[in-house]
């Protein structure tokens, strides 16, 4: 919080009058303002630029070897696909530069509501990232599902004005923004009135459709998959956000139809990322280096990954290097590779510490009730049937026909064919309601995979060859609390458990990391495909707003008519 005297200070820093605390000494920095790069002093007090020019500080730092620029900005992402808590999840993503996140934690309010929130609040107070949250918009995300809670407009304005709260996150349901539905319009004019931005989700939206979903108050999309909804959305004055996460990879597709004139209304985003791409690959600094590498200029880059995204969320004091903005910052050993020597937030250099000791919350989440084996069958009135078949690194799927083999009424998997059941279990109240499919594409050659990170409702899924490996999956997530099971052979091959509403862990990056690569082994045991991420595939199999054939618990459901429909034909 600034105050009189706090300015008084800065400004003669600015003027000189005083030293200011830091000055990195003859250090390239890149301006986005002007596209130009210029080598300076810059002069640093109280966490903010307060000069750039010919400056000496209390502190000095020689930057005569490194490239300046500002912090990078991830405009969406949800934290819980790490499967990290927030405390744990800055130590993957700072250290490579990103200094802010924009974060819609609609997975964990999914699964617990309004206390699901207020834990993410709690668990990242204090972090050196700076986290926005976007409250969520649709829990449920429709009612063709069934999840664990519901979050009201009265639940979403007690929000509004709270500390590191924005506004309003990923619009999904558009049928209820298209057709006007009441509950949906509350939410709408309330964050309107609020004055605060609000995200969109428009997959598949084109036309007066895109027309209709701007008048709504609704300025940014991350769900563009070809470059023409790109251009678009642009053109009608969207905020397009370019998405690469470890299921759905739009990047390189989007900058197919990329142009200068577009990248003023550009961003990056995650999304959703699981932590060994986090660690391997990157987050927003894959997007920085892959940009380069396409010959993309620095300015627009860099533009894409910070100021542009700060200028979306009024974000103010983000985004450059300049007189009176935050002094977060990278500094670059080498522009073009992206080769971070040091990470600073507010002034002050990154350094790795301990998170926060929060008690985990919302164990024992996975609630089976009236579930039972018999529920996996699969009855068939014929041998044709209905198939979800998988796009790989795409989160959208086929809506496919295809001959699968029936025996006394009944489907059976045929790895073969590469045809295996799918089932989503309800969790969360004790239902017993299971929906059942058929899906192509995991290659899954024996046993089963079981999560309860099934978007957005976080029921149970589960891919499998036989009913009796399907269902010892399902009740091993029962035993863990939630979490990743892989079966084989009548046996539990390896599981982690997700013990935070079944989708997150406190533990460590590096611990979390260890337990995700033995469970991969065991996975890859089963002869599962590895030329995508096969688990946030399966992840996303449940959401009944991604085109074209999802499955709910309560059934296959066709998102292009939002109607439930048979799997045998």
């Amino acid at each position: 919080m600034m105050n009189s005297t706090l300015l008084q200070t800065q400004i003669q820093a600015a003027r000189s009058v005083i030293l200011p605390e830091l000055v990195i000494k003859n250090v390239k920095i890149v301006n986005l303002f002007t596209d130009e790069i210029e080598q300076v002093d810059v002069a640093i007090h109280n966490g903010k630029f307060v000069g750039i020019g010919n400056y000496d500080g209390v502190k000095e730092i020689d930057g005569s070897q490194y490239t300046m620029v500002p912090g990078l900005i991830d405009a969406h992402v949800h934290i819980e696909s790490s499967m990290l808590s927030p405390s744990q999840f800055q130590k993957v993503v700072l250290p490579k530069g990103i200094t802010t996140i924009v974060t819609d934690p609609h997975e964990i309010a999914n699964v617990t509501g309004t206390k699901g929130i207020d834990w993410m609040l709690k668990d990242s107070e204090g972090c050196m990232l700076n986290y926005h949250y976007q409250l969520p918009s649709c829990v449920p995300a429709t009612s063709f599902e069934d999840n664990g809670a519901t979050l009201t407009i009265a639940d979403l304005v007690a929000y509004y004005g709270k500390k590191n709260v924005l506004g309003l996150a990923e619009v999904m349901d558009f049928p209820a923004v298209l057709s006007g539905q009441q509950g949906m319009m509350d939410k709408l004019t309330s964050a309107i009135n609020h004055n605060v931005p609000i995200d969109g989700h428009g997959a598949g939206l084109s036309g007066k459709d895109v027309n209709a979903y701007l008048t709504a108050g609704i300025t940014t999309d991350h769900e563009c998959v070809h470059p023409d909804e790109m251009i678009e959305r642009v053109r009608r004055g969207m905020y397009v956000m370019l998405r690469e996460g470890s299921a759905a990879r739009n990047l390189h597709d989007l900058l197919k139809g990329y142009r200068k004139e577009l990248s003023h209304r550009l961003l990056f985003c995650t999304d959703d990322k699981h932590i060994d791409d986090l660690l391997e690959e990157g987050s927003i600094d894959f997007h920085v280096r892959e940009c380069l590498k396409a010959g993309i200029d620095v300015y627009s880059v860099l533009r894409m990954a910070s100021l542009n995204t700060a200028q979306c969320y009024n974000l103010k004091g983000k985004g450059a290097i300049a007189p009176g903005y935050d002094a977060d910052f990278i500094l670059l050993k080498d522009v073009q590779t992206f080769d971070v020597e040091s990470v600073w937030v507010n002034g002050v250099q990154y350094e790795e510490v301990e998170a926060k000791d929060h008690t985990v919350e919302f164990e024992n989440t996975v609630v089976l009730g009236d579930y039972h084996k018999e529920l996996l069958q699969l009855p068939m009135a014929s041998e044709q049937a209905r198939v979800i078949e998988i796009i790989p690194n795409s989160i959208v799927t086929k809506n496919a026909e295809y001959a699968v083999t029936v025996k006394d009424g009944l489907f059976v998997s045929d790895t073969e064919a590469d045809f295996v059941k799918i089932a989503v279990v309800e969790r969360h109240k004790g239902l017993g309601s299971v929906g059942v499919g058929i899906v192509k594409g995991f290659r899954l050659q024996a046993g089963a995979v079981a999560t309860t990170i099934a978007h957005d409702s976080h029921n149970i899924i589960c891919i499998g060859t036989n009913d009796e490996d399907m269902d010892i999956a399902i009740r091993e997530l029962e035993r863990i609390g939630g979490g990743i099971t892989v079966v084989g052979e009548g046996k539990v091959m390896s599981s982690l458990s997700l013990p935070v509403g079944g989708l997150m862990t406190t533990v460590s990056p590096s611990q979390l990391n260890d337990d995700y690569s033995e469970l991969l082994e065991a996975l890859n045991h089963l002869g599962i495909t590895t030329e995508f991420s096969p688990l946030l595939t399966l992840s996303f199999l449940a959401l009944p707003v991604i085109p074209s054939l999802k499955l709910t618990n309560q059934g296959l459901f066709d998102v292009t008519t939002f109607s439930f429909v048979d799997v045998s034909i």
